[in-house]
């Protein structure tokens, strides 16, 4: 299955200022298989892979020493391999042992020739909720110094590390990987502006309706892909569902908290399919709070389960930034479970254009889940009355607005934002075809060509170092 990280993982490599890298996202993004089974075959003939949850004696060895000379003097005995610049280290499950974060710092500095990776689902759980402070919650950006069992002190290695965050397949990859020339097709009309035919649109679409169904979790499409069955694929997504809740009983400090954990995982479509979209605590659970929900909801946003969107209000200014009282909504981070957890049933994601029922939250978790697989913080307006935005992202020194429709629908909400605010690009995300309005400044996208406006205008998979 070609990922388009796989590209990244190139240029990395090929960097003469590589670091180590680490690669976070959440579980089953097909972080393993892009790394050892695709990645690590294609350009390596010689690679240690260590996957920390089953090889325990190189979990036991590495958590005592982290001098990255000790650590490939050990990985050559017992691999018998000499390890040099040629070699790729893979360190899976690197959460199950944090040391091994802090010798990246060292690998750095001392062994920068020796390309590493390390891969981790809940590195950022550990690190951020290993220990509070004064009761609160310390984040995992707050976090230089890891305390693990109260003995030893692990360094997080701050400014050593390369990080790449890994999303569900978007719906350009599921395309690609489903039919090529369809994907290179809408790709020459996207960049030459043009609308598709009817045939190829109402194509286009139908394809669509099947991504909203399937979602982007790889094991998921890969079932699917093979069987073309949406059954399969929707048992496979129960599995996948059910393996989510039960990794979070394996990373929660408290009872309580993992029944808050898994209350707000199971309550996002019910949260969004409301009059107000927006997160309220008393539908889960009578007179509780945010502060009773803060550390559930930070340890699904964290673990990239889940994606935040914060409120703006009236005149936005940039960047863009939530207040500390803003309200919010979550949405899911990928459309396949989005979709299981709704129970709708398949036979509406199979209905023609013009008889399909899907409601608008629907569209708009799929703009969330675009948005995010290309780093873009979620952001949605709100303004006097009933006016409201989906969507906000900064380009260019401008806001630029999308709103997310099964059809055109009104222009009433753009109206009162920009009352208030620049007038700057705003997109309509829909079902109908492309087009500009020069003299609205506003951009009609249909469904499919979003991620393509999006590949062309923002610098897709940012190197973050940290």
């Amino acid at each position: 299955m070609v990922r388009k990280y796989y590209k990244y993982l190139e240029n990395w490599l090929n960097n003469p200022l590589r670091k180590p890298l680490i690669i976070y996202g959440a579980r089953q993004v097909g972080k393993t298989t892009l790394v050892r089974d695709l990645f690590a075959k294609d350009h390596f003939q010689k690679v240690i892979y260590i996957d920390f949850k089953i090889d325990n004696q190189e979990r036991v060895y590495i958590k005592n020493h982290i001098n990255p000379a000790d650590i490939i003097n050990y990985l050559s005995i017992k691999n018998n391999m000499t390890i040099d610049k040629d070699t790729l280290i893979i360190f899976d499950e690197v959460q199950e042992c944090l040391p091994c974060l802090t010798s990246l710092k060292y690998f750095c500095q001392e062994y920068k020739d020796i390309p590493v990776i390390a891969t981790g689902s809940m590195v950022r759980t550990k690190l951020g909720f290993m220990k509070r402070r004064n009761d609160q919650v310390v984040l995992d950006n707050e976090i230089e110094q890891i305390n693990q069992d109260g003995n030893n002190n692990y360094m997080f290695p701050t400014g050593k590390v390369n990080v790449l965050n890994m999303t569900c397949l978007s719906f350009n990859e599921y395309l690609f990987n489903k039919n090529k020339s369809l994907y290179k097709l809408l790709e020459s009309s996207y960049l030459n502006k043009t609308p598709l035919d009817n045939e190829i649109h109402q194509l286009a679409m139908a394809t669509f309706y099947e991504y909203l169904a399937i979602g982007g979790m790889p094991e998921v499409v890969d079932v699917f892909f093979k069987t073309n069955s949406f059954l399969k694929a929707r048992d496979t997504l129960k599995e996948l569902y059910s393996r989510y809740l039960d990794d979070m009983s394996l990373f929660q400090v408290s009872n309580e908290t993992l029944l808050r954990t898994k209350n707000v995982f199971n309550n996002i479509y019910k949260e969004l399919n409301k009059e107000n979209k927006n997160f309220k605590f008393s539908l889960i659970e009578k007179d509780k709070k945010y502060r009773d929900y803060f550390y559930a909801i930070k340890w699904l946003e964290i673990s990239r389960i889940i994606y935040k969107s914060r409120q703006l209000k009236q005149r936005v200014t940039s960047p863009l930034q939530e207040d500390e009282d803003s309200l919010f909504r979550l949405y899911f981070s990928d459309m396949g479970l989005f979709s299981l957890q709704s129970g709708i049933g398949l036979e509406t994601f199979l209905s023609d254009l013009k008889d399909n029922t899907l409601s608008g939250i629907f569209f708009e978790n799929y703009v969330a889940v675009e948005l995010e697989n290309r780093n873009i913080p979620l952001f949605y307006w709100k303004g006097k009355t009933s006016s409201e935005l989906e969507f906000l992202f900064e380009y260019k020194n401008d806001v630029v607005v999308i709103d997310a429709k099964k059809n055109k629908g009104s222009l009433d909400s753009l109206e009162k934002y920009r009352e208030l605010n620049k007038k700057t690009l705003a997109i309509k995300v829909s079902a109908n075809k492309y087009g500009y309005d020069n003299e609205k400044m506003l951009l009609t996208l249909p469904f499919y060509y979003l991620g393509f406006y999006l590949d062309e205008n923002i610098n897709d998979i940012k190197t973050e170092t940290i």
